[in-house]
């Protein structure tokens, strides 16, 4: 057991939340919702630290900037999602796993803790283009529980896919539950946009 296994597992031996699981395939996007507080992080951290699983994860571009807690996230695994490299971000993550026979990718969805009417699309893209399954990652405060549960292949089919995981994450409730969204992308209601999610993955 390492360092990061020791510390993990000594928090969950006096949380009163419990970490549940399945074992993660080679290659994955993990996402992990409702994303309502900053423990969620916490959590997922503690989590993959227990499984001894490296990982990256997607974090906003003001935090890695951050001149205290910047370096930190950095240290276990933060990458930035300045908008404004936005395309290139998801063009080195793709090259990334392509090119490893482990990889593991933690996303945040919704982006943000507060309410919001859509989820970020990057996870949807990102395991498109990549071919690697999606890891529904959860934090449930209705029973205490976090951790990750259900694989599923993103097939194009948006709708499809999207019911399916909204599905999931029927009834899950974050740490602060008025701030819970529903799983939804904005190319489920707009063309143009829908357009250019799939690309040329259509064909």
């Amino acid at each position: 057991m390492n360092i990061k296994q020791a510390i993990a597992s000594t928090y969950m031996k006096f949380s009163k939340w419990t970490f549940v699981h399945e074992e993660l395939p080679p290659k994955v996007v993990a996402i992990g919702a409702p994303h309502t507080s900053y423990w969620d992080g916490w959590l997922m951290l503690m989590a993959f630290w227990k499984v001894g699983r490296p990982f990256k994860f997607l974090v906003k571009d003001s935090a890695i900037k951050a001149p205290v807690i910047g370096p930190i996230i950095r240290a276990v695994g933060g990458i930035s999602t300045d908008r404004s490299a936005h395309h290139g971000m998801v063009g080195s993550l793709v090259n990334s796993a392509r090119q490893n026979e482990s990889f593991t990718l933690i996303i945040a969805p919704k982006g943000t803790r507060s309410p919001r009417r859509y989820w970020k699309s990057g996870f949807y893209r990102i395991a498109l283009e990549t071919g690697m399954p999606i890891q529904l990652g959860f934090i449930d405060s209705t029973t205490k529980t976090y951790g990750w549960a259900g694989t599923m292949e993103i097939t194009g089919d948006i709708e499809a896919d999207m019911e399916k995981i909204r599905a999931f994450y029927d009834g899950k409730l974050g740490f602060h539950s008025e701030k819970t969204s529903v799983a939804r992308l904005r190319a489920e209601d707009d063309a143009e946009v829908r357009a250019w999610l799939l690309g040329d993955h259509e064909n």
